[in-house]
């Protein structure tokens, strides 16, 4: 695996006050092995064919949903695939894998890891959150007959831990608030590093815009209610309500559509027709407009794109920490097949408008893409460049 430096910025670096996941672990996770993947506001993770770089992204999106409160098996859908090809069975036939991360925020560099028993039955194996060397919660699986892991997080009063039964198909960083009680020290300490951890985690937006979806109208107010889907499937709906709630970042997102699509653009607008279903179209001037229907596949993926860049977590079906200012949230997006179905243009315009905006610190971007050359040309960019005899 090899790691590009990132070119500085001119803007002093975001703060503390802002959790971000600043390192994503594979140990032992489908193709990869021992992988350290290190991320910064926009990262681009490239290689070969088959070198691993979209289950990097559904590892990072498992643990965004985990942390979530999703449950194991809506996010390991095909759990075995994520085992690493080469992992054997131990005696009582069992094998699993291993995924973690590392969040910086006011807590100080908070790791989480987590070991996951795919055969013979999905369950959480063992779980441990640290910082700096000391471990502030740990789980293991002491009776495989029983759907629970025992728990030890840090107390530091008259008991140094204390030891309780979690579910053994949940994350337990994500379960901390509702167990501890934050009457020591060392309990508030719990307390801070997993909310930096699910705070960081929470509000990610997996996106992969399907052109073949989003050319239909949309039946108004029945899709994402007003939200963009992952898929973008509901597109001219979000066009019409974005359009009206901030001229300012419509404006954005026409001047980005003008390097990114083919012939002029005055603007992109949707509408509500007699049947009540959503329309949008690109205003070429003169009267003239282009249904979305008639864009090509990469005209649609940049488009949708560059609204996911230009948008934030109250546009985005996303589910932020609704305890916690949104000062100190930011949105991470992520999107395997970063650069797919666009051509050199439409990548140096998103390059560029990527970097404008993940350089305020709002939004992070992490972007599976198959060409990473462009990079250098997106100020803040780093590349991690995953070499296949280095991840298995």
């Amino acid at each position: 695996m090899t790691v590009f430096p990132r070119v500085p910025t001119a803007e002093p670096p975001v703060g503390k006050d802002r959790p971000q996941v600043t390192e994503l672990r594979l140990s032992a996770f489908a193709g990869h092995r021992a992988a350290v993947l290190p991320l910064g506001p926009l990262t681009l993770i490239t290689g070969p064919s088959g070198s691993g770089k979209s289950s990097a992204l559904a590892a990072y999106e498992a643990l965004a949903r985990l942390c979530a409160g999703a449950e194991l098996p809506d996010v390991f859908a095909d759990p075995v695939a994520c085992v690493p090809e080469r992992a054997r069975a131990d005696r009582q036939r069992r094998r699993g894998f291993r995924i973690g991360c590392t969040v910086d925020g006011p807590a100080g560099a908070v790791r989480l890891d987590l070991a996951v028993q795919a055969e013979p039955e999905l369950r959480v194996v063992g779980e441990r959150l640290t910082r700096d060397g000391l471990v502030l919660l740990e789980t293991a699986l002491r009776d495989p007959g029983r759907p629970v892991v025992q728990a030890a997080w840090h107390t530091a009063g008259s008991a140094p831990v204390t030891r309780a039964p979690l579910p053994d198909d949940r994350l337990g960083t994500a379960l901390v608030p509702l167990r501890v009680a934050g009457k020591t020290d060392g309990q508030r300490l719990v307390l801070a590093a997993a909310e930096q951890v699910v705070v960081a985690l929470r509000s990610v937006f997996a996106c992969d815009p399907r052109p073949s979806r989003m050319r239909a109208p949309v039946p108004a107010g029945r899709i994402g209610a007003g939200r963009l889907l992952s898929g973008c499937d509901n597109l001219a709906e979000v066009l019409w309500r974005t359009r009206a709630e901030c001229s300012v970042r419509h404006g954005l997102l026409v001047s980005a559509l003008r390097s990114g699509c083919a012939g002029p653009v005055t603007d992109v607008r949707a509408e509500e027709v007699a049947d009540g279903a959503v329309h949008a179209f690109v205003e070429r001037g003169g009267g003239v407009r282009t249904p979305l229907g008639r864009l090509g596949d990469g005209e649609l993926r940049f488009l949708a794109l560059s609204l996911v860049l230009l948008t934030g977590p109250g546009v985005l079906a996303v589910d932020p920490v609704a305890e916690v200012p949104q000062a100190y949230q930011s949105l991470t997006v992520i999107a395997d097949g970063l650069d797919r179905r666009l051509d050199a243009r439409q990548v140096r315009a998103l390059a560029d408008l990527a970097a404008r905006t993940c350089e305020r610190g709002h939004i992070r971007l992490v972007g599976a893409v198959g060409d990473a050359s462009w990079a250098a040309d997106a100020a803040g960019a780093s590349v991690v460049d995953l070499e296949r005899d280095g991840t298995t």
